[in-house]
């Protein structure tokens, strides 16, 4: 059996000509901090970003059809992120309602579904 400690990070993708495009917008929009990458360990160019105690990786490949899988981080204020993104044109998908949680999700700029959560 796997017995697992925490989620260390998660990966996405954008069109190599968006990269930088997409740097400024999980910095910008989104608030996340942009840390250090060996980008010479990698043979594609990319961006990480630290979220708490996690990290979200950015990486290039052509752009792909959207899809349903997602990646769902919990958020303070879920109000307060819904409002920041709206603000920034960006498209918000209602997501059924689960016990005990509000939640959403948003699809970036290059085609990624992300849910924020707030745990009630």
């Amino acid at each position: 059996m796997i017995t697992f400690k925490r989620l260390d990070h998660f990966h996405v993708c954008v069109p190599p000509e968006r990269l930088e495009e997409a740097r400024l917008f999980y910095t910008e929009v989104i608030g996340m901090e942009l840390i250090y990458r060996p980008d010479d360990l990698f043979p594609s160019a990319g961006y990480w970003f630290n979220i708490g105690s996690v990290q979200l990786h950015i990486g290039v490949e052509p752009a792909l059809p959207r899809t349903i899988r997602h990646v769902a981080m919990e958020v303070t204020d879920i109000a307060a992120a819904r409002a920041q993104l709206a603000a920034n044109c960006v498209e918000i998908l209602e997501e059924p309602i689960l016990p005990g949680r509000t939640r959403f999700a948003f699809i970036d700029p290059f085609g990624n579904r992300m849910e924020l959560l707030q745990i009630l």
